[in-house]
C-alpha cells in the first residue's frame, strides 16, 4: 500500500499553482531523469539513508532516488500532484510548500529539487534546506528547457509554439533559462557532469508532453484549446506521420553542493 503523509501545510502566498490542472497528464508526459544523475548525488551524500525531493510533482524524481536511498520524503504543495504521484513504499509523500516543512533538523543526507527551483522562493527555502540537510548533506537541484530533434523541425517548432507561447511565460521561467547561474546557492558548489535527458518520442507524445509546460497552458485557457491540434498540423512537415518516433535530446541545467555547517 501506498505511504502518503495527510500533511497540508499552507504555501506561501507566492506559491503559483501553475501544475495542478491535469495532473494525471503530467505524471505521464513528463520524461525521465538520467540514472547517472542520481548515482551523482548519492555519491557525494555523507549517507544513503534519506533524502528529501521537494516539489515531487507526480514523484518522478522520488521514485528514482528511492533506489539509491533507503528512505526519502517527497513533498509539493499542489493536493493534486500528490493525488497522482507514484507509489513507492520506500516514499513517504505530504502537501506542504518548500519553504516551511514539519521535517526535522539535521533530517537529510540530500536535498533534491528537479525542474522547480525556479519558482521557489528562494531565500526562505534555502533557510530551510540548510535546517534540515545533516553537516556534509548534498544540495542538488536541475531542470531542463528546450529539445532538439533536428534542424528543421527545431525551427519549425520555434514558428509555431515557442514564439506564439512567448509572452505566457513567467519570469521564473528565465531563471531555468539561465541554467541557474544566478542561483545564490549557500553550499560548496560541486562541479557537476554534463546531462541529457533522452526519449524517443511520437509526435503525439511530443505534444503532450508540450501540453504540460505552464505558458502552453496559460496560452490556451486564454484563445482556446485547438492551438495544439493546429500545431500538430504545422509540424507534421518536418516530422513526418505522426505515428513515427523519433530520438528527442534534453540537455539538464544541473547544480550541486556540500552543506558545510
Amino acid at each position: 500500500m501506498q505511504n502518503r503523509s495527510q500533511t497540508h501545510l499552507n504555501p506561501p502566498m507566492s506559491y503559483l499553482d501553475l501544475f495542478s490542472d491535469d495532473a494525471d497528464l503530467y505524471t505521464v508526459a513528463r520524461p525521465r531523469y538520467p540514472d547517472a544523475l542520481y548515482q551523482f548525488i548519492s555519491s557525494h551524500a555523507p549517507d544513503t539513508h534519506h533524502a528529501w525531493d521537494c516539489a515531487t510533482g507526480n514523484g518522478q524524481a522520488a521514485v528514482s532516488l528511492a533506489r539509491h536511498f533507503k528512505r526519502v520524503s517527497a513533498s509539493d504543495p499542489s493536493p493534486e500532484q500528490i493525488a497522482h504521484a507514484i507509489p513507492c513504499k520506500n516514499i513517504i509523500y505530504s502537501v506542504q510548500p518548500a519553504e516551511s516543512t514539519n521535517y526535522a533538523n539535521a533530517s537529510f543526507d540530500a536535498v533534491c529539487i528537479a525542474q522547480a527551483l525556479h519558482w521557489f522562493d528562494q531565500a526562505l527555502f534555502f533557510v530551510e534546506a540548510k535546517r534540515v540537510l545533516k553537516p556534509g548533506g548534498v544540495f542538488a537541484a536541475w531542470g531542463y528547457d528546450w529539445f532538439n530533434v533536428s534542424p528543421a523541425f527545431d525551427e519549425n517548432f520555434e514558428n509555431v509554439i515557442l514564439q506564439v507561447i512567448e509572452q505566457d511565460w513567467t519570469p521564473q521561467n528565465a531563471i531555468l533559462w539561465n541554467g541557474y547561474r544566478d542561483i545564490a546557492m549557500p553550499f560548496k558548489s560541486i562541479e557537476t557532469p554534463e546531462l541529457s535527458i533522452r526519449v524517443t518520442w511520437n509526435l503525439c507524445q511530443l505534444l503532450a508532453y508540450v501540453h504540460t509546460w505552464s505558458a502552453t497552458r496559460r496560452y490556451m485557457a486564454r484563445t482556446g484549446s485547438n492551438f495544439l491540434e493546429a500545431a500538430a498540423d504545422a509540424l507534421v512537415s518536418d516530422w513526418g506521420p505522426p505515428e513515427t518516433t523519433r530520438n528527442i535530446s534534453m540537455p539538464l541545467h544541473f547544480i550541486a553542493g556540500k552543506y558545510l555547517k
